[in-house]
């Protein structure tokens, strides 16, 4: 049987015990019906996870005891920025919960002209926290001991004149095939518009900023798809994805 991994906001240290927070101590009672004496895995998000046994299992709280940190080298050596419009419904939810099974490091949501989605205040704040939480379940699924950051929502002009990477790509389908860095890079910033693509000034600018135009081929990929589809062959070509 599978041994449940189990994200927590509290500092690890190995053969403390503690008290788990509200939400973990819920899923681990309620929902894995877990028992005092079971295993399970901790991991705070810094890197690193730790076995941990179950003491107590309350309806609201859980408390463990946890043993020896474990390096598990699930990370990249590829860190990749996502910078990407916000989409409609749930299409949002899928590319955080895959690109954060994708290994990417850091997820910008971004405005840009076409974007139709509106985001302020407190239901800014609302998705974002919901985004996160998806963010920490998919590290939870898929092994991953550092999670990515998702930033605040920004404009697109914002990301432009902030991010940095030693490969900055915007991605487009009427660009031509590029050729591929000649010397592999440590960090990569792509850019990913909206439905109905980048206008043809957003564009521009990007270039203007130093990033490279990116094409998937000659198909026109949903706004799903498309970062889904480029984070895997940036993996492939310079993370660890692919043949060995």
């Amino acid at each position: 049987m599978r041994i449940p991994r189990i994200y927590t906001a509290q500092a690890l240290a190995p053969g403390i015990s503690t008290v788990l927070e509200a939400g973990p101590s819920q899923h681990i009672a309620r929902a894995l019906r877990m028992q005092a004496g079971d295993a399970l895995v901790l991991f705070d998000g810094t890197g690193g996870d730790f076995q941990a046994e179950l003491l107590q299992v309350g309806k609201k709280e859980v408390v463990v005891r946890l043993g020896e940190r474990r390096e598990q080298r699930t990370e990249s050596p590829l860190a990749i920025h996502l910078g990407i419009a916000v989409s409609r419904g749930d299409r949002m939810d899928w590319v955080v919960q895959k690109a954060t099974e994708l290994g990417v490091t850091n997820l910008s949501p971004l405005f840009t002209e076409r974007t139709e989605v509106k985001l302020t205040g407190e239901r800014a704040d609302k998705k974002l926290r919901h985004w996160r939480q998806i963010a920490v379940s998919a590290c939870e699924q898929c092994g991953r001991d550092r999670l990515p950051v998702i930033s605040s929502l920004s404009s697109l002009e914002q990301w432009l004149d902030t991010t940095c990477a030693e490969q900055k790509l915007v991605l487009h389908h009427r660009a031509a095939v590029g050729d591929a860095a000649a010397l592999a890079p440590h960090s990569v910033a792509l850019l990913v518009g909206p439905e109905g693509g980048l206008s043809e000034a957003e564009i521009a600018n990007a270039e203007s900023a130093g990033y490279r135009a990116m094409s998937l081929g000659p198909r026109v990929l949903r706004t799903e798809t498309a970062p889904l589809a480029a984070l895997a062959i940036l993996q492939s070509r310079w993370g660890d994805m692919g043949p060995r």
